[in-house]
């Protein structure tokens, strides 16, 4: 279901892939070797909306259950963050989120673009303690926050 525009740019690396012209769902993904934050946000509203945290590392039943919100929420853009060292460097977790993305498009036939994701989790950290979220809690919660900080960051980026 890629248009025009977006089959230009599947020979592209993922990491050099733009997609400013799609309307609709955006679905982000914070991932982790231990559990996938999602978020979702609209890109007429540019605002982003932490949906759940899927806590597995069996990588069969991480996509049935993305499958599942995919098929819910029916996005037209997928994004990945992408972990680096503050300097910008990469480090294991960074193919490995590649990776991640790669599948994603792969497995669903959805544009896949990568995001810049360094200081999102301290950043959802700092926002669930602003909202009174105590450390237990927060465990739970904050790599759905990452991802909402994620796509914010997206959107945020987006010319107007």
């Amino acid at each position: 279901m890629f248009n025009q525009n977006q089959l230009t740019q599947s020979h592209l690396p993922i990491l050099e892939r733009n997609y400013p012209d799609i309307a609709g769902t955006v679905m982000a993904f914070d991932f982790g070797e231990k559990r996938i934050g999602v978020a979702t946000g609209e890109t007429m509203l540019k605002t982003a909306h932490a949906l759940t945290t899927i806590e597995t590392e069996v990588t069969e039943t991480r996509f049935a259950e993305i499958a599942k919100l995919i098929t819910e929420w029916r996005p037209s853009l997928l994004i990945v963050g992408l972990p680096t060292h503050m300097d910008g460097s990469a480090h294991a977790l960074t193919q490995l989120s590649k990776k991640f993305a790669q599948r994603l498009e792969g497995r669903f036939n959805l544009p896949v673009m990568m995001v810049d994701e360094r200081l999102s989790s301290a950043e959802a950290a700092q926002q669930l303690t602003g909202a009174g979220v105590n450390a237990r809690l927060q465990k739970t919660m904050i790599d759905a926050v990452a991802a909402q900080v994620i796509l914010q960051s997206y959107f945020d980026n987006l010319p107007t």
